[in-house]
């Protein structure tokens, strides 16, 4: 970062009181910029596409796409933007699936306003965050939505919807894949829907959740 740059900061938690409690904290500090907050992962996704922030603060079970799934698609689509697992969940399995989804740290919500402030800044300069005193219980939570467990799909799909796909994974709305494949919003609908018809999902979370989980779309797909 650019001496005299403030450090770009996205705050993901599905709780508005929590997001306002970082924002206090976080906007009051000299060269951090809060740049927007997201009450889910999908959003989370589409600001890290639209803003490239330098560090996320990510709750870990929200609806939709979770914490844990948005961690993933967030290192894989932009590996320079660094994350912080942040939950109310001390378990050791819960930090470990975090730190293996991308990453760059874990702190409970009971952290200290000071701890929080030092934490933001060892991770924006590269450094991976000391895990907290955690439990060795394994906590059941979500990392994806619901989806009738079942192997890889097996789906046809043309390439222009395996793009239309992509971008939904990128958090695209159906505007601006319709602008960035050059086709009416019409077509867009019409592809996004036919998309989740074919992958038997009832929403596009659950179809961008599916689609990385099974491996329909991988970082090299656009």
């Amino acid at each position: 970062m650019p001496p005299g740059e403030d450090i770009r900061i996205l705050l993901v938690d599905d709780h508005m009181v929590v997001r306002k409690g970082l924002l206090h904290v976080l906007d009051t500090v000299d060269g951090f910029s809060v740049v927007a907050e997201a009450e889910n992962g999908e959003e989370a996704l589409y600001l890290c596409q639209k803003l490239k922030p330098d560090v996320v603060i990510m709750d870990v079970k929200m609806e939709g796409v979770g914490g844990i799934e948005a961690t993933r698609l967030i290192a894989r689509h932009h590996p320079a933007t660094r994350i912080i697992g942040l939950s109310t969940f001390a378990s050791k399995d819960v930090a470990a699936d975090m730190l293996a989804a991308g990453a760059h740290g874990y702190l409970l919500k009971d952290v200290s306003a000071t701890e929080l402030v030092h934490s933001v800044r060892l991770i924006h300069k590269g450094e991976t965050l000391p895990l907290p005193e955690l439990g060795t219980q394994s906590e059941v939570i979500p990392a994806v939505p619901q989806i009738h467990d079942r192997s890889e799909p097996s789906v046809k799909m043309g390439e222009q919807q395996h793009k239309v796909l992509a971008l939904m994974t990128k958090g695209f709305t159906n505007p601006e894949i319709a602008s960035y494949l050059g086709m009416s919003q019409p077509t867009a609908r019409y592809h996004v829907s036919a998309i989740l018809q074919k992958l038997d999902v009832s929403n596009r979370s659950e179809a961008v959740a599916l689609a990385i989980r099974t491996g329909l779309i991988d970082a090299d797909d656009f």
